[in-house]
Formats: C-alpha cells, sequence, structure tokens
C-alpha cells in the first residue's frame, strides 16, 4: 500500500468511527412518490445528500406517482432485507397490508411528507412532515389580510385528490375563509401537483370567469401548480400578482422568481429535508433502542416580495430544485 493510500484509508476509518456505530452498516429504501414537482426533486437530492452525510446506504425506487408502484417497491426492500423503509406515500388509504408485512419482517417503517388513514397509525415509527391543515391556515390568513375587507373570489387548485397533503391544505385553507364573509372559493378543481395540469385548470378557470375578470385571488396547493397558472393568466393578457393575488406552498425556488418579477405574491415553505430528521430518528432506534416522537413536525414558514425573493432563488436553486 502506498503512503497516500494508506492516508486515505486511515481517513476513511476515523470517519467511520466517528459516526454512531450503526449508521455505517444501515440500509434504507425509500419508497419515493417520482417527480411531479420541483420541490419532490429536491427532496429525492436532498435525501440523498443527508443519507450520504450519514454513510447510511440509500435505495431510492421512483414510483411515478403510482400507489402500486410503491406497493411493490416495499416489498422489494422487505425481500432485500433493508433495515428501515422510507415512504412518501402517494395516496393516504390502501397502505395496511404491505405495512403489515415490513412489521412481520420487524422493519420500521417511517412516512416522509404524507400521512396516512388513522387505520395504519401502529404499522410505522414515525411520520416527519409538515402540518399540511397549518400551512393552509398560513396561506389563508395571508390572503385575508392582504385584501383586507373587500370582497374577494378565490379559485382553488386542488393538490392530488386522496393525498393527505392536499386534503389537509385545503381544510386549513377552508378554514380560514370560513371566518371571512368577504372571501368565496368560487371554484377548485385538482391541478394534480403538476404545472402542465395547473395551467389547464387555470384556463378552464378564466374562461369561466369572465376572461379571469372576476377572479380576485388564486390558491395552490402547491407552487408548481402555480406557475402553470400565471402561465394561463399571462397569456390571457391578465397580470398575475397584481390583478390577481396568488398564495401557494412549497417555497421552490420558480415560485421566488415569479415573486421578484412581481408576478407571485406569497408562499409558505414545505422544507424539502424530510430525510435529514428521520435517518437521526432511525440511527438512534437501531443503536439505542430510543423510541422516536409518533409526529416530527417541520416548519412552515411564510414569504414574500418583502424577504428578497431573488436572494432565496439563488440560495434554493443549488439544494437540487
Amino acid at each position: 500500500m502506498t503512503l497516500k493510500a494508506l492516508f486515505a484509508a486511515t481517513a476513511t476509518a476515523a470517519l467511520l468511527l466517528s459516526l454512531p456505530a450503526s449508521a455505517a452498516q444501515i440500509t434504507v429504501g425509500f419508497s419515493q412518490i417520482g417527480s411531479e414537482s420541483g420541490w419532490r426533486a429536491a427532496e429525492t437530492s436532498v435525501s440523498k445528500q443527508e443519507a450520504a452525510k450519514r454513510q447510511v446506504n440509500f435505495k431510492i425506487a421512483d414510483a411515478q406517482q403510482k400507489q402500486e408502484n410503491q406497493i411493490k417497491a416495499i416489498r422489494s426492500f422487505i425481500a432485500q432485507g433493508v433495515d428501515a423503509i422510507f415512504l412518501a406515500p402517494v395516496v393516504a388509504s390502501g397502505w395496511d397490508a404491505v405495512l403489515k408485512e415490513a412489521k412481520e419482517a420487524k422493519i420500521p417503517v417511517v412516512l416522509l411528507d404524507r400521512d396516512i388513514d388513522p387505520s395504519g397509525k401502529e404499522l410505522y415509527l414515525t411520520a416527519v412532515t409538515s402540518d399540511s391543515v397549518h400551512e393552509g391556515e398560513v396561506a389563508g390568513e395571508w390572503l385575508a389580510k392582504t385584501v383586507g375587507e373587500k370582497s374577494c373570489s378565490v379559485v382553488e387548485l386542488q393538490g392530488t385528490v386522496g393525498a393527505s397533503v392536499a386534503t389537509n391544505r385545503k381544510k386549513g385553507f377552508d378554514g380560514v375563509v370560513a371566518k371571512h364573509a368577504n372571501l368565496k372559493v368560487v371554484r377548485s378543481q385538482t391541478g394534480d401537483f403538476t404545472r402542465a395540469k395547473g395551467k389547464e385548470v387555470m384556463e378552464s378557470f378564466i374562461k369561466a370567469e369572465n376572461g379571469g375578470k372576476s377572479i380576485c385571488a388564486v390558491y395552490a396547493h402547491n407552487d408548481d401548480m402555480m406557475v402553470g397558472a400565471i402561465q394561463a393568466m399571462k397569456e390571457a393578457g391578465l397580470k398575475p400578482g397584481k390583478d390577481i393575488l396568488t398564495v401557494s406552498i412549497d417555497a421552490v425556488p420558480d415560485i421566488f422568481k415569479a415573486i421578484a418579477a412581481g408576478e407571485a405574491n406569497a408562499t409558505v415553505e414545505l422544507t424539502p429535508n424530510m430525510a435529514g430528521p428521520a435517518l437521526d430518528a432511525i440511527i438512534a432506534f437501531k443503536d439505542k433502542g430510543t423510541v422516536p416522537p409518533k409526529w416530527i413536525q417541520t416548519e412552515s414558514k411564510l414569504y414574500t416580495a418583502a424577504d428578497d425573493p431573488q436572494k432565496i432563488y439563488e440560495s434554493k436553486k443549488g439544494l437540487g430544485y
């Protein structure tokens, strides 16, 4: 062995010794929904980075927005004998059978970003998510404060039907609207969390609402749909962010670009780093038997034009969005 190779081997050994005893030996399988949005792509990228920091062997299966693909991936991870499974569930129901199989195999499951129906609560170790009801509330409160007492007809771009995050973001926003008689959601339809569908649905809203002239604001369950909606507004000769207010959720780079250009107004941040806290929880569980809380909550922060959106855009581009 050369002197250079010896130094490299010594450095690697020192790094491994500095990690928790089991971290270097852990293999985690991650059943990811897909890459339907910039946020989802960032979550995947950041997850890989967080696993690499902890010397965890990380395997990702892209489900392309299909639950059946996620179930197949989980069964494959079980067959491989991984140490833990991370799941970002595309919908909230239909997980009991496969998660029971993981439990019988003594493989802990951690939910990332989204929750599942209460019937499955005993089948996973912990869930690392934001409070998506609260996200909807933050968006609604911003709109209520911004429009004041003015009458405001709102159109809503919902996320994927059956996804817990879409249900909860709607619930939170609707709860705020119910407290303000001047706010009314006049149209609500799924844009399936994608830019293309968000644009398509917004085009139909504009046609149905007097060329968009009767629309006061758009609320989108994610920024990607809003980016599509902004394009639809511009093509219809409207000025998004001025003629029609916008508020959405995720805080992906392109929405900050739109805010900086005056074409969007507000976004509520959903951190893409769900895997870091999840990996720490799994390592502590495997290492010391430490059982994490059932829910590890992430922060939901509101951003507007007052927050130097161009600077935030540039910083977020480095996260893998």
